[in-house]
């Protein structure tokens, strides 16, 4: 006599695709991030910094490996921020597209239009896991 099997077949399924989405780091490589956390100059206007986020937001439109963009201002309650106040984290597919990116024209000139405002800059990039 054969047995019915533990679960039926779209369950069974079901669990071969929850154990592949949750297999171990270094088995599943992520997307790849690019972290960018600014301090500007004392004195840099509020107009000034606001056309620098536009900017910043605008270069998803323009380069096509960004796949995803998001930014914030510190909003620290311990005092552990080194006063920086802007964080913008872009993320590719995987590091090609930070190559890419990188000397991109649309990058290049919002560089261009950054620094004179930068105090300092903090970069970061890894891989998701």
């Amino acid at each position: 006599m054969m047995k019915a099997p533990l679960f039926p077949r779209p369950i069974a399924l079901l669990f071969l695709a929850l154990a592949a989405a949750s297999a171990p780091a270094g088995e599943h490589q992520g997307h790849f991030r690019h972290v960018v956390c600014f301090k500007f100059k004392d004195g840099t206007s509020a107009e000034e910094v606001a056309k620098i986020e536009t900017a910043f937001g605008e270069l998803k439109g323009k380069i096509d490996t960004i796949v995803d963009y998001e930014w914030g201002t510190s909003e620290n309650i311990e005092p552990l921020n080194d006063g920086f106040t802007h964080c913008f984290l872009v993320t590719f597919n995987d590091k090609k597209g930070l190559e890419t990116y990188l000397p991109h024209p649309a990058h290049q000139a919002f560089v261009a239009l950054l620094k004179p405002s930068l105090d300092k800059v903090f970069v970061f990039d890894y891989t998701a896991k």
